[in-house]
C-alpha cells in the first residue's frame, strides 16, 4: 500500500475515533436521562425503549473499535 492510501486510512481511523466519541457522549447522556426517570417510567415502555437505544449505542461504540483495529492491521 502506498503512502497516500495509508494516509487516507489514517484519516478514516481518526474520523471513526471522533464518531466514537460522539456516540459515547450521546450514550452517556441517554443513560443519565434514563437513570433520572422515576422508576415507574424506567420500567415502562419509554424506559425500555431508552434501554434499547443505550444498548444499540454501546454496540455501535464497540463496532468503531473493531473498525479501527482492522484499519490498524492494514
Amino acid at each position: 500500500m502506498n503512502k497516500i492510501r495509508r494516509k487516507q486510512l489514517q484519516e478514516a481511523s481518526e474520523l471513526i475515533a471522533k464518531a466514537q466519541g460522539i456516540i459515547e457522549s450521546v450514550k452517556d447522556d441517554e443513560q443519565e436521562a434514563h437513570d433520572n426517570l422515576p422508576e415507574s417510567i424506567q420500567y415502562g415502555e419509554k424506559g425500555q425503549q431508552m434501554e434499547e437505544y443505550i444498548d444499540m449505542l454501546d454496540e455501535a461504540y464497540g463496532q468503531c473499535d473493531d473498525l479501527m483495529s482492522i484499519i490498524d492491521e492494514i
